[in-house]
């Protein structure tokens, strides 16, 4: 009896032993995303996003999971998305850029949030300082807010007799007041008159450059915005048709067509957010992290574009420019 006992008893052991793994593993942390983009347009920064995590041992599907929203432009759908992941209860969301931080941040106040892109975080209140941040927020911050006037200093060397500049607006982006702000002080500086479009919704474009058209501007500024872009190849075949040289705030808008682009490496951004997400999963306060601002600025030209405009770019140009596309 005992002998049989044994075997049962061992026989129950070895049974439990047994059971398929999976069934003991740890579910797989899930990672918001809020991104004011599309899933095509950020598909470039998001990737090297997580291919930084995979580098630091986090694989979608294995020890983290990932959940995705995106507004695909239209930045009033925000507030709605944001609720959604927050309901969602993830361990933290990345957000990019302004727009969404903003609206990550008044949807939570407890679960962490990491941006990976974004401008004056400060100034909108969405962390005490840079260095402190204090809250639930933290990552990387670009220069968006004053990039539109180096962009307008960059047009001027491209064209020194420039008189006239058009300028898109997107009015739902927060960011466009002191954006505005600057463009406006430069444009004085320099005597420019400035034609600009107030931009409501991506239906607007076409209606936009007709307007520019019609205002004779012989440029076109295209601010750091989400909307312009995540619609950018549409905002750089407009601007071609109308033969406006366009300066854009991404590189991929210039390599898509748009003859200039100034502004920050935002792959760079998106490699170190995935630091930042590493530390806090590791148990590191958000609000203790402080926020990274963007290093390295690139200017890149694309000369198949201004031989469509017949522009020949100054040599000054193409010897700082990142990257020339031929």
């Amino acid at each position: 009896m005992r002998r049989r006992k044994f075997i049962s008893l061992f026989g129950s052991a070895a049974a439990i032993w047994s059971m398929p793994v999976h069934a003991q593993q740890v579910p797989p942390v899930v990672i918001g995303v809020l991104h004011a983009s599309s899933e095509q347009a950020s598909s470039r920064q998001l990737g090297a996003f997580k291919a930084a995590l995979q580098q630091l041992g986090y694989v979608d599907g294995s020890n983290i999971r990932f959940v995705y929203r995106f507004a695909e432009g239209f930045l009033v759908r925000l507030p709605e998305l944001a609720a959604e992941l927050v309901q969602l209860n993830p361990r933290l969301i990345v957000t990019a850029p302004l727009p969404a931080n903003l609206a990550a941040r008044n949807a939570t106040s407890t679960i962490p949030i990491v941006m990976a892109d974004g401008a004056d975080p400060v100034g909108f209140g969405l962390v005490q300082s840079l260095s402190h941040p204090g809250g639930n927020v933290t990552g990387l911050t670009n220069f968006a807010e004053d990039l539109a006037a180096k962009q307008l200093d960059i047009v001027r060397e491209l064209l020194p007799h420039l008189a006239r500049v058009a300028v898109l607006i997107n009015i739902t982006n927060p960011l466009h007041v002191p954006q505005w702000r600057q463009i406006q002080s430069a444009a004085t500086r320099a005597t420019i008159t400035l034609t600009p479009f107030e931009i409501r919704s991506p239906e607007q474009f076409q209606e936009a450059f007709t307007a520019f058209t019609q205002a004779q501007a012989e440029a076109l500024l295209v601010p750091p915005d989400i909307t312009f872009n995540t619609y950018g190849r549409r905002i750089a075949e407009l601007a071609t048709t109308a033969r406006l040289p366009a300066i854009f705030f991404r590189r991929e808008l210039a390599e898509d067509g748009g003859l200039m682009s100034y502004g920050p490496n935002l792959l760079e951004n998106y490699r170190r957010a995935a630091f930042f997400v590493d530390k806090i999963l590791k148990g590191a306060k958000p609000g203790d992290l402080p926020v990274e601002r963007s290093t390295k600025f690139e200017l890149v030209i694309n000369l198949k574009t201004a031989k469509a405009l017949g522009l020949e770019i100054p040599q000054p140009l193409l010897t700082r420019a990142e990257d020339v596309i031929e």
